[in-house]
């Protein structure tokens, strides 16, 4: 049985995306395949591609045949060097607009609560000397029951 690693059309009408399978060179582009490597999605920008190359190095050295357009992904994707390779991720956006903002709320909020508790504190005074008086008599009160 003579074996190729292929592309497989997947997706609605318009929005193609392509699995990377083993399949036998006699099978419909779209039929019967023998294992899944991975998948292909040309739509986003960058496109987005997930191929395990370990497998296709195995099948290769089984004598599979690649296509031509899975050779090239197959290149891209030993490019980054991973065994099991995803590219065309996103790198993360610097926005520093936003983290400036972000910045800057939570310096209003450092300053408020700075604020509040200034505040706070002279009413949370006589507050901590009442719990104060009321622990030394909580205190107290074994003493007496030890006393007597």
């Amino acid at each position: 049985m003579p074996t190729m690693i292929r592309l497989r059309r997947m997706g609605k009408k318009k929005q193609p995306h392509y699995r990377i399978v083993v399949a036998d060179s006699r099978a419909p582009r779209d039929g019967r395949f023998v294992e899944n490597l991975g998948y292909y999605n040309p739509l986003p920008d960058p496109a987005r591609l997930v191929v395990d190359l370990g497998r296709v190095d195995y099948w290769l050295g089984e004598g599979a045949v690649a296509s031509a357009t899975v050779k090239s992904l197959v290149a891209k994707a030993r490019a980054n060097g991973d065994d099991k390779v995803a590219l065309g991720e996103r790198p993360e956006v610097s926005k520093p607009a936003a983290s400036e903002a972000v910045a800057d709320v939570e310096a209003v909020a450092e300053i408020e609560a700075t604020d509040s508790s200034d505040a706070g504190d002279s009413e949370a005074r006589p507050e901590d000397a009442a719990d104060a008086d009321e622990s030394e008599t909580d205190e107290a009160e074994p003493d007496d029951a030890s006393a007597e």
